[in-house]
């Protein structure tokens, strides 16, 4: 399986993303860069590029994945363009992140992999699995004896989890009330429709 080795906080310079959309705390690892570059006219097609790059990133999800991402939004009913960000949010490693029970994404969907994350009580380590409404999302109970989980609980997470998620960071546990809108999704700064319109070129 593919996996996107790019370091976090290059990539977030590079794409012009604040830190705090990945997850990250702006105090660890950050440096302050003096980037100097010429500047140069974009054209429409770069800028196009650049937020299906953003898309991808914040996710962490490969071309061929996003594709079918997008294949599958042009289908619903509704905008394309928000049908895609709503299937990237329903995705599992998403919303345990947005629950609040990881630091970032990435992390997120490590918990997933390694089998520490259930879903209406059965185990599921597939990051891209999409929640429905009424899934319980939970850290399992052998899993929360892990001193990683220990801290989680512990510290309130900066992020609190959108309106769409019950969340109860202290249990380790939340469930999906209703599907996400794009204002529940604000704090993503992607231009979904400047996607759509790379993709149907």
């Amino acid at each position: 399986m593919a996996i996107d080795r790019t370091p976090a906080l290059k990539r977030c310079r590079a794409l012009g993303i604040e830190q705090a959309v990945i997850g990250r705390s702006r105090k660890v690892g950050e440096k302050k860069h003096q980037q100097q570059r010429m500047t140069r006219k974009v054209s429409e097609y770069g800028l196009q590029l650049k937020e299906k790059q953003k898309a991808k990133f914040i996710y962490g999800v490969l071309e061929r994945q996003f594709r079918n991402y997008y294949e599958k939004a042009k289908k619903m009913p509704g905008v394309t363009g928000e049908n895609l960000l709503v299937l990237l949010e329903r995705r599992l490693d998403n919303v345990v992140f947005r629950m609040g029970f990881s630091n970032t994404r990435r992390q997120a969907r490590q918990f997933v992999r390694h089998g520490h994350i259930t879903v209406n009580g059965k185990r599921v380590d597939i990051p891209s699995a999409l929640v429905s409404v009424g899934d319980v999302v939970e850290v399992c109970e052998k899993s929360q004896g892990k001193e990683i989980f220990k801290v989680i609980k512990e510290v309130n997470n900066a992020l609190s989890a959108p309106p769409w998620l019950d969340s109860n960071q202290a249990n380790l546990k939340g469930s999906v009330t209703r599907f996400p809108t794009r204002e529940d999704i604000s704090d993503i700064p992607v231009n979904e429709q400047s996607i759509i319109e790379l993709y149907s070129r």
